[in-house]
């Protein structure tokens, strides 16, 4: 039992350290294995949460327990599980249980991962997986770089910040860059971020199949260019969120090679697939980016946070980042001693390549092969169901593990907005139960339930179980319709 007995050391006793360490991994190992019979969803109000949480700063200290019991019981159940194998929407966070470990140690030894003084195995370490990174997609082990961030926001930010270093100089007034409606929003946070104005962005539109459009975009760069514009960058999408399609990276590519345009890849949903025989073929073209963003913490399975930037040139990193402060003159070490902090925006960097480690070094890569090409079945299979049915329509079939559909029965004839009103009803319908997190998205102007399926441990029972109570509740939902006609 921890006694009260906290001071300024903010100090426990061995046992006491002890004691609440392993009540601590015992709650972890208790979800790790028996998330998948509780409830994926919480729901809560604001009101609700102010009541159970709000207070002062407390100016006296509380006895640890206390204070755990209340996190594990009024904090932690009111949270998402965004592990269980029924939440299927946004991009779920399977994560594993060696990796959740491994944030423990970097956590508990407070490792600093910016400089290579600070810690040389932190930056050896991030090094050695950057490198395995870097062979994955096909970059350059000696020459390419790249960097860990808190995830594929920062990483896209940092890829942005140094396209437009290395093309555009100290003037960007006149820089244009390209972009499709399907790309994610955080390259238009960065975008906005880095003092682009609106009148520098294009957004392309994307054919039926939800890829760029080739022709719109290369029109768009030739009438930039007559106005005496500068086109600078282009961003493709490995695996857009919505529908998990990949942009035609070759011929964007064979652009931005005569155009002289930097490409950005955002593969922070895709990128993993390539490990998988069907995102291989699909990721054609990937090792042609001079920047990539993939995101570990979501199809290479990791916990948050943990995004990643790769480039072609390492030197375009510390080109653009480096800064040469005195305090931090003593430090530096040679340029073979990696100081991360001059290849980003973080200064003070946590240790993430830890996690990336001991998870691939405990599992194997073939795992992680496995893994995905078992979502990538998975999603196919849940397709096929969907075909089979009578009620179901694909809005966008099985991509990189995402697909997207519709309540449509055939022979009732609805109208679009009859269809959009019952499809959102069967989302807020199995939210509320709890039973599912499955929640719409928007495509070409239809409202559609989305599926993302990058969970090894969902089952095709799992799928079938959801779809049999979406199939109930727009039962329900038809019934209403005809009622009120």
């Amino acid at each position: 039992m921890i006694k009260d007995n906290l001071n300024s050391t903010l100090k426990l006793s061995k046992e006491e350290m002890q004691q609440y360490g392993y009540k601590i991994i015992d709650h972890i190992v208790e979800h790790f294995e028996n998330q998948d019979s509780k409830k994926p969803v919480t729901m809560a109000s604001r009101e609700e949460m102010d009541a159970l949480l709000t207070e002062q700063i407390p100016d006296q200290p509380t006895p640890a327990n206390e204070v755990l019991d209340f996190v594990m019981d009024q904090i932690i159940p009111h949270s998402n599980i965004v592990s269980h194998p029924k939440s299927y929407s946004f991009v779920p966070g399977p994560s594993n249980y060696i990796s959740a470990m491994a944030d423990t140690i970097a956590t508990g030894f407070n490792i600093f991962s910016g400089g290579w003084a600070a810690s040389p195995a932190a930056a050896e370490l991030e090094i050695i997986t950057m490198n395995w990174l870097l062979d994955v997609f096909g970059f350059p082990t000696k020459k390419g770089g790249g960097i860990f961030t808190s995830g594929g926001s920062m990483a896209n930010l940092t890829a942005l910040a140094t396209a437009r270093r290395i093309r555009c100089g100290d003037d960007f007034s006149k820089a244009i860059i390209y972009l499709s409606d399907q790309a994610h929003s955080s390259n238009i946070k960065a975008i906005k971020v880095l003092g682009f104005k609106k009148e520098q962005i294009r957004i392309i539109p994307t054919d039926m199949e939800f890829k760029i459009s080739i022709n719109k975009l290369k029109n768009a760069i030739a009438r930039d260019r007559l106005e005496g514009l500068q086109p600078f960058c282009i961003i493709a999408s490995a695996g857009t969120t919505n529908t998990g399609t990949v942009d035609p990276l070759n011929d964007i590519a064979t652009i931005c090679e005569r155009e002289h345009l930097w490409l950005h890849i955002d593969g922070a949903y895709g990128g993993a697939a390539i490990l998988a025989n069907t995102g291989k073929t699909l990721l054609n073209g990937i090792e042609r980016a001079d920047s990539l963003t993939v995101d570990p913490h979501k199809w290479f399975y990791q916990p948050y946070e943990i995004g990643c930037l790769l480039v072609k040139d390492h030197n375009w990193l510390s080109s653009t980042f480096s800064e040469k402060p005195e305090y931090l003159r003593d430090i530096e070490g040679n340029e073979s001693e990696i100081n991360f902090y001059d290849h980003g925006i973080q200064l003070t960097r946590r240790f993430r390549a830890l996690k990336f480690y001991m998870s691939l070094k405990t599992f194997g890569l073939n795992s992680f092969r496995k893994a995905i090409q078992y979502n990538i079945d998975l999603a196919e299979q849940t397709e096929d169901i969907l075909r089979r049915s009578s009620h179901w329509e694909i809005t966008s079939p099985a991509t990189l593990a995402i697909i997207n559909f519709r309540y449509n029965p055939i022979g009732q004839h609805l109208s679009e907005k009859e269809l959009d009103q019952i499809n959102q009803n069967i989302s807020n319908k199995i939210v509320t139960s709890r039973e599912a997190l499955l929640v719409t998205t928007i495509l070409q102007g239809q409202i559609v339930l989305r599926m993302c399926l990058i969970n090894p441990r969902t089952t095709i029972e799992d799928i079938k179980d959801t779809l049999e109570k979406c199939e109930i509740h727009g039962k329900e939902e038809l019934v209403i319709i005809q009622q009120s006609c």
